[in-house]
């Protein structure tokens, strides 16, 4: 779909703002909106819910989507809906648009973090329908590959590779660091489906174009060489090659920035299933108490996961006294409902 096709809308801007999913769960959804303080706004009132969403997405990187994704959805109702009824010049119009697509696409890639994933859908269409009327490419094709994302890591290639190829279509004219950003989904997502050529030339292609945005100039907080080195190892492993992904994962594990806690409880995690699927059952569990360091921290469904996952890998080598400590300390750490 053409993300420049002003038709995506087809109602009152205000309708798209409240059929955003999950209103009724915010309590107090229509107060704002009923008390018509909002009337008439402008590009500062663009900037606060453009920086609302940097700040709830640094929440999200530190605490997990659990903690931010209601903050997020209350600023959607009591803030943004009113915002997108209010009058304003058509250059302010299609900026709030974009800045609630932004944010509608951070809330739904929350969702998935939660495990929510029917609702994080939702979210991602919204963003989707939003970024298309605002002419928004960047977080058209951004929402698109989030889908690819959502649809390769819960084993749904043949989708994942439709979506990442769509984002990469609706982005012809990328910078190189959003290039890599897509070509790494899109070689992870042929790895999953067994294109073991297409696999391999998209993350050449991610590869050559990180080389270029290095060289031109460093970007926190975007696609970066750690995130590079994740779809390097997702690739490896999907392609049977679990002892290079391993070498991958860990060299992005040593790159990745310290705000990145969730990610790095995450990512850590999948390590170590991977060293102790070739055996590697003490440098497993060095990686998983890695990973417990920093868990209590993070409200996040995907960790969930992964710790309950660590539970049953371990449990045939209890008798190792590596696994064993790291038993006891998990169960010491994760919540009793992980632990049934």
């Amino acid at each position: 779909m053409d993300p420049s096709r002003r038709s995506i809308l087809g109602v009152s801007l205000f309708s798209v703002a409240l059929t955003v999913p999950n209103w009724p769960d915010v309590v107090g959804r229509l107060e704002a909106i009923q008390t018509g303080q909002v009337q008439r706004i402008g590009m500062p009132d663009v900037h606060t819910v453009v920086a609302m969403t940097e700040r709830i997405s640094e929440l999200d990187d530190q605490f997990g989507g659990r903690h931010a994704r209601p903050m997020a959805a209350a600023f959607l109702v009591n803030t943004v809906a009113p915002y997108l009824r209010a009058d304003a010049t058509e250059e302010v119009c299609k900026a709030m648009m974009s800045a609630a697509s932004d944010l509608c696409y951070l809330t739904g890639y929350m969702a998935v973090d939660e495990g929510v994933h029917g609702l994080a859908q939702q979210y991602y269409l919204k963003a989707l329908e939003l970024a298309g009327a605002s002419e928004d490419h960047l977080t058209y094709c951004t929402t698109l590959r989030g889908m690819s994302v959502q649809a390769v890591d819960l084993g749904h290639g043949r989708a994942a590779m439709r979506l990442a190829d769509a984002a990469a279509a609706a982005s012809p004219k990328a910078g190189p660091r959003m290039r890599a950003f897509l070509a790494g989904q899109q070689a992870h997502a042929s790895a999953q489906i067994g294109e073991k050529a297409k696999a391999l030339m998209y993350l050449r292609e991610a590869e050559i174009a990180m080389d270029k945005a290095e060289s031109q100039q460093k970007a926190f907080g975007s696609y970066d060489p750690a995130a590079l080195n994740y779809h390097t190892s997702q690739v490896r492993f999907e392609l049977g090659d679990v002892t290079g992904a391993v070498e991958a994962m860990k060299q992005s594990d040593r790159l990745r920035y310290d705000v990145y806690r969730r990610t790095r409880v995450k990512e850590r995690a999948i390590l170590a299933e991977r060293q102790i699927a070739i055996g590697h059952v003490e440098a497993a569990c060095a990686t998983w108490h890695s990973a417990l360091d920093d868990y209590p921290l993070v409200q996040s469904g995907r960790a969930d996961q992964r710790m309950q996952s660590m539970l049953q890998l371990i449990k045939p080598h209890l008798k190792n006294h590596a696994a064993h400590d790291l038993n006891d300390r998990a169960r010491m750490v994760m919540p009793a409902s992980l632990l049934v």
